[in-house]
């Protein structure tokens, strides 16, 4: 046998816990009965809280089958949305209870503004009167913002906002388009690259139908 193996089994006491010595000495430590049971308690306490936080997750998750994205303004009332547009007329929204509504904040310097424009037109084409439509600026120029709306034929009264109707919907960018009931709720909101069909499809989810020539009704 070495040296060293000798002096290894022959030096030191031994270790806390570990055969009958660690019993013997009175002092149980982490590995003896009442360490166990602590340890159990965490476990449980530890599988508990992840179990309710798992559980609040479930119940606050946003309904899979609902189109369109998350908003805090969705299942409420529009927020107040009116003004004296660019051509002079006056806009209410809360005119226009009893119909669909849209209402997309914009720029003219946007790029994906530019992109989903075309498919507002033609929603506004399809639709005509059944569906009242307004544009709110968002940091833009009036001069721009009507340029911008005769090149691209878009016909619906646009409002001038001081950041006021923005930071009511809670907008942090554009586009954003919300979908208004004709209750005057907020049932969906939209971003980037919105099309005509996705807002038939949507009006279609909350009840509203849609004609084969576009126009819409309230539903029952």
């Amino acid at each position: 046998m070495s040296p060293t193996t000798t002096a290894r089994r022959g030096s030191g006491q031994p270790r806390r816990g570990a055969g009958a010595g660690g019993s013997d000495s009175g002092d149980p430590g982490v590995d003896g009965p009442q360490g166990g049971r602590h340890l159990a308690r965490t476990v449980a306490i530890v599988v508990g809280i992840l179990v309710v936080a798992l559980i609040a997750l479930l119940a606050t998750r946003p309904d899979a089958d609902a189109p369109g994205i998350t908003s805090s303004v969705l299942g409420k009332a529009v927020p107040a949305v009116k003004g004296t547009a660019l051509d002079g007329t006056h806009y209410d929204i809360d005119d226009h209870l009893g119909q669909w509504a849209l209402v997309n904040f914009f720029g003219s310097w946007c790029a994906p503004c530019h992109a989903e424009q075309p498919e507002l037109v033609k929603f506004a084409r399809e639709h005509g009167d059944s569906v009242s439509m307004v544009g709110v600026m968002y940091r833009d120029k009036a001069s721009d913002a009507e340029s911008f709306y005769a090149k691209t034929g878009a016909t619906w009264p646009i409002l001038n906002d001081d950041g006021t109707t923005a930071i009511s919907f809670g907008v942090t960018g554009v586009p954003e388009t919300y979908l208004v009931d004709p209750n005057g709720q907020v049932v969906a909101k939209f971003e980037a690259g919105l099309t005509a069909s996705a807002l038939d499809q949507v009006i279609r989810h909350f009840g509203g139908t849609t004609s084969s020539t576009g126009s819409t009704s309230t539903g029952s």
